[in-house]
């Protein structure tokens, strides 16, 4: 018996909602392959804890999630609270604190979901969009002086070290070597951002010689969107800076149809501490408590979450029951559907346990 231990956190806004229906999946999975089980342990970390203890999670939330395989995370994000606090008080610390410096995020346009593109289906799209999670705009350096006064000066440092660029991109082109296509595009702005992203630059090239299988070309970020928009099929495995990524991978997500079906992955590669996967649709407050968020993106994420603890059997299951629901038109209404956020979970229990998964 293969045991893997789960710190749930669902945090905010609909991250409880998405990410009980995905701990219920899990569990049907468990019971669809009977030699695994899944030890999941749930954290009530998050803007409900701050409201009560002026933190987001405890000082030594991060001791108490060492021991885990993997965290499973909802989401955060309050209407009450300023964002800065809840992802400066949660999410970061837990990302840098454990050198996810991976942030891998997968796009396809799944059946049934009709994506804003012209010509463009099913296949059409298939995009894995790397992301440098610990530097760049999000590395915390910079400050404010001369507070409240006409002068007020505030300061956001981009970071680029040498150590932190050639990580992701060798993460990037192995990811693209494993991939069909072996294609990989670059993601830069060095035209105006002339330090940082000329080592971006040429840490790619010099990264590239590695790779001589990997067909490589450079973007830069502006005209990327267009690219994204207008020629898909020319994309494959991308990369990009912190701040870059970020944005692009949310241009992604509604290309292929809505951010409620985007997943994505906080990686340490190295395995020193434990990865953690998430939903990107972040806390959605406005329908919280409505029965309508869609869980297909915290399903997907759990796909990437088997796949990192070595259960590709079970990651293929999960990934063709999610897509056996889509297609049969089980969908919330953010994606064209009827359906609640329990019908579409109990169709994905149901498909997991059929016999096409």
């Amino acid at each position: 018996m293969r045991e893997h231990s789960i710190a749930a956190i669902g945090a905010d806004g609909i991250g409880p909602e998405v990410i009980g229906a995905g701990v219920r999946v899990l569990e049907a999975l468990q019971q669809r392959l009977g030699d695994v089980r899944f030890n999941v342990t749930s954290f009530d970390w998050g803007s409900g804890y701050y409201r009560k203890h002026g933190v987001m999670m405890p000082a030594d939330g991060l001791q108490q999630l060492k021991p885990f395989d993997a965290i499973y995370f909802g989401a955060v994000g309050a209407a009450d609270i300023p964002d800065h606090i809840t992802l400066w008080g949660l999410r970061l610390p837990i990302c840098q604190g454990f050198d996810q410096y991976a942030n891998v995020r997968p796009t396809r346009i799944l059946p049934g979901i009709a994506t804003p593109l012209r010509d463009v289906g099913p296949g059409d799209l298939d995009w894995v969009i790397v992301r440098e999670n610990s530097e760049g705009e999000y590395a915390g350096n910079g400050g404010r002086t001369h507070r409240g006064m006409p002068e007020e000066v505030a300061t956001e440092v981009a970071v680029f070290t040498r150590v932190g660029v050639e990580r992701i991109m060798r993460y990037a082109f192995a990811l693209a070597q494993a991939r069909p296509r072996k294609l990989l595009t670059v993601v830069t702005k060095s035209n105006a951002q002339r330090f940082g992203l000329v080592l971006w630059d040429e840490i790619a090239e010099l990264v590239s010689r590695d790779f001589p299988d990997v067909t490589w070309d450079k973007m830069l970020v502006d005209a990327m969107t267009v690219r994204m928009t207008l020629d898909p099929k020319s994309l494959d495995t991308i990369v990009a800076t912190n701040l870059h990524a970020d944005i692009l991978s949310d241009l992604a997500g509604a290309l292929a149809g809505s951010l409620g079906v985007a997943p994505t992955a906080n990686i340490d590669p190295q395995r020193r501490y434990p990865s953690m996967f998430e939903p990107i649709h972040g806390s959605a407050f406005d329908i919280t408590g409505k029965g309508i968020a869609n869980p297909i993106a915290a399903f997907w994420t759990a796909v990437q979450m088997l796949e990192h603890l070595g259960e590709a059997d079970g990651a293929g299951r999960l990934m063709r029951a999610i897509e056996i629901v889509c297609a049969s038109g089980v969908m919330t209404p953010d994606v064209g559907g009827k359906a609640n956020t329990q019908e579409v979970t109990d169709a994905v229990i149901a498909a997991i346990h059929g016999s096409n998964v």
